[in-house]
């Protein structure tokens, strides 16, 4: 998770915002680029100059929560809102029109 100390947010939030602010001047198109650039060039930066299993796993994790908590804290809220605007696809009553017609395939 993404909860660290106000101490250590204070040291990197100001640099964080510069870089943030220039991604943004830049625009959205091309902004999935950008962004794998810049995420892999901090993760190749926070890596040991010897690599090994464990540090590989290490980022490797880190990234694997990354898009857990994204997902859990965003995307997730999203698709409750579509879900309620637009009606749920997975209750079994709304599954039954394929089955009732299966026999036909």
């Amino acid at each position: 998770m993404p909860y660290i100390k106000g101490s250590d947010r204070r040291v990197l939030d100001d640099a964080i915002v510069k870089l943030l602010v220039k991604l943004r001047r830049m625009g959205q198109d091309g902004v999935e680029g950008r962004l794998n650039y810049i995420i892999t060039l901090l993760l190749m930066g926070s890596m040991p100059a010897k690599l090994s299993y464990k540090s590989i796993n290490r980022v490797m994790g880190v990234l694997e929560c990354v898009k857990q908590e994204l997902y859990r804290r965003v995307a997730a809220p999203y698709e409750d809102e579509k879900i309620e605007e637009n009606g749920d696809l997975y209750p079994i009553a709304n599954l039954r029109w394929w089955q009732e017609g299966e026999e036909e395939l």
